[in-house]
């Protein structure tokens, strides 16, 4: 491939994303406009905006990759990334609108009257946000590694400076009109492409795909029965916890408007991952050699050059390149923005503009550090084990919260050390290669199965062990969590 097409492609990606947001920024006046857009968000433009930080290096890269490797049964991916909106619609998104809270610790707090229940889920957020981050600046690694032979570590670094550099300019306000073109764009990256890709496929005679390309990879995986259940518990119920996505529904109106705007969600993310798989499926037909050495997550990279060739098999991959890129800036720029957000309000001394400014690069060292260091793991396996550790704690936190009033401080403690901390533990375990094999490694590796029982049934028993702890304001927040907005108590002894 032409690496000029590439370069030039992944430098327009960079410069409309700081064109857009320097747009934001001369917007972005307040801490409530750097923090939720100062709440007026309309359902459709922050429905394309939560689209576009959820479709991360997983969605755009990984899903491909394993169904090149493993076939079918990896399409649970893309379903269960889907279907965890609906359970977000049906439990969670009008009432955590409803709550007033800027961020999870401060729906932990305002429903538990916590500092302590706070804390530990500031520290949650900061770890699931840090894991989830780690996955796309190695995507980024791999995609100019693979298209131009650029140091591995320099696709993260400039995912990561232009990502601070955005965040801390404008904030929530900034990063919307990012986050809803990038969708745009890497739809259109996918979608163009695979047309081509198909028509050359049948230009080709249809020939048919040669499964046994991956045999000796499928027969490597441990207990895929098991994997297949963690996989559909963790990404179901991981969804409604992820900070990125959680602090997007704070950015609507009311709760009227976070409904409408899952729903629109459920249609823009459904039609998306419709093609992926399509890059996973030709992938074994046009780039077999990727299972058997080379990452599989650069097959649509690698895609349109095999399939295609000439010219045009170069534009249409640098037009997936493009998307990539637009891809890794979303998910890291909405990730970066939900771990400042906790870092200013939680650990350092003030709350306003300039200290969230001092918590962007400090929210993006870590996770940088960690995509240098670790390697080798397909990057919708690393996004999966952050889903787990989301559906193990916050999941748990929120539905109870939102919807049982016996919940307590103690109650939601345990629930968070024993079944997000359990899983946390897990996924360090795993990435450290410490267990390979049996089914210790697979409990490890899809920890989703066992943690998440163990945070309801935590909460629930240390909940209903400790009845005199429950908070003298919960009758007050349940009101609020489930009546509209109109008809709420106020505080002040009328409604709204």
């Amino acid at each position: 491939m032409s690496q000029s097409y590439t370069v030039t492609a992944v430098t327009t990606v960079v410069l409309a994303t700081v064109l857009i947001g320097g747009f934001g920024l001369r917007i972005s006046r307040t801490t409530s406009d750097f923090y939720v857009a100062s709440r007026t968000v309309k359902p459709a433009l922050n429905a394309a905006a939560i689209s576009g930080e959820y479709l991360s290096a997983a969605s755009f890269l990984g899903i491909a990759g394993l169904v090149l490797l493993h076939g079918p049964d990896m399409l649970w991916y893309p379903v269960g990334y889907t279907a965890g909106y609906l359970v977000l619609l049906v439990f969670v998104a009008a009432p955590l609108r409803r709550s007033g809270a800027y961020t999870l610790p401060d729906f932990a707090e305002g429903r538990l009257e916590s500092l302590a229940v706070r804390r530990l889920v500031s520290v949650l957020v900061v770890g699931a946000g840090w894991l989830y981050l780690v996955p796309q600046l190695q995507g980024a690694g791999l995609t100019l590694t693979t298209l131009t032979g650029a140091p591995y570590w320099f696709g993260g670094v400039l995912v990561a400076l232009v990502v601070v550099v955005s965040v801390a300019a404008g904030g929530m306000r900034s990063i919307t009109f990012v986050q809803a073109f990038q969708y745009w764009l890497k739809l259109t990256a996918l979608l163009v492409p695979a047309i081509f890709l198909l028509l050359a496929w049948q230009g080709d005679g249809r020939p048919r795909l040669d499964l046994a390309v991956t045999r000796d990879v499928v027969g490597r995986v441990d207990h895929p029965l098991y994997a297949t259940y963690g996989l559909i518990v963790a990404t179901f119920l991981g969804t409604m916890g992820l900070p990125h996505v959680v602090v997007r529904f704070y950015t609507s109106p009311n709760g009227q408007a976070a409904r409408r705007t899952t729903v629109v969600v459920l249609a823009l993310i459904g039609a998306f991952y419709l093609l992926p798989p399509v890059y996973g499926a030709l992938g074994r037909l046009y780039v077999p050699e990727l299972p058997l050495g080379t990452d599989a997550d650069a097959a649509v990279l690698l895609l349109p050059e095999h399939a295609i060739g000439g010219v045009g098999g170069d534009l249409l991959g640098a037009l997936v390149a493009g998307g990539a890129f637009a891809a890794f800036l979303s998910t890291a720029s909405g990730l970066t923005m939900a771990v400042a957000g906790v870092l200013t309000q939680d650990v350092l001394p003030s709350r306003g503009v300039r200290h969230f400014r001092l918590a962007t690069p400090l929210a993006m060292g870590a996770p940088l550090g960690g995509s240098l260091l670790i390697s080798g793991m397909p990057v919708a396996d690393s996004v999966g084990m952050a889903f787990a550790v989301s559906a193990s704690s916050f999941c748990p936190l929120l539905v109870l919260g939102i919807w049982w009033r016996r919940l307590t401080p103690q109650g939601a403690v345990a629930g968070l050390l024993l079944g997000g901390g359990l899983a946390f533990i897990a996924t360090l375990v795993t990435v450290s290669g410490t267990v390979s094999g049996g089914w210790a490694h697979a409990l490890l590796a899809w920890p989703a199965v066992w943690s998440v029982p163990v945070g309801f049934l935590s909460m629930i028993l240390v909940s209903l062990a400790t009845p005199h702890r429950i908070p003298p304001g919960t009758n007050a927040a349940m009101t609020r969590f489930h009546l509209p907005e109109a008809l709420a108590p106020d505080g002040r002894g009328g409604t709204r």
